[in-house]
């Protein structure tokens, strides 16, 4: 069975960092595409960061290029994401999700695996 646990989110003033972290469990996440994405209330679910499974390939949503880094450890089958000069408008819940190949897509579509979500809120 497939299992991506988030954590890493919390409560954090406007301008400050966080570190979210998922670790797969049931696949050998080396051979699998990650993603993070982002779900904020009242709307649709968005892409944030890729990384393909050799850590070599990424890719980010324009509002967070500069901002935020993705990262994976696959020894430890984790994916990270450093999250700095955080604003309020990136308050929502982070999604952690799964894709088989190297392809680091945005399409939230083609990931088959999901966590549970982690939150992150911003204060003003």
């Amino acid at each position: 069975q497939v299992q991506l646990v988030e954590s890493g989110g919390g409560l954090v003033q406007a301008g400050g960092s966080l570190r979210l972290s998922c670790t797969a469990s049931g696949l050998t996440a080396s051979t699998y595409a990650m993603g993070w994405f982002r779900q904020a209330p009242g709307k649709e679910r968005e892409f944030v960061a890729a990384i393909g499974w050799l850590g070599r390939s990424t890719n980010y949503a324009d509002s967070v290029k500069g901002r935020f880094t993705i990262s994976r450890d696959s020894a430890k089958n984790t994916v990270y994401l450093q999250m700095n000069s955080l604003t309020p408008e990136d308050t929502a819940v982070y999604y952690c999700a799964a894709r088989k190949g190297n392809s680091a897509t945005a399409q939230l579509s083609l990931y088959d695996y999901w966590g549970q979500g982690t939150q992150v809120t911003v204060s003003f």
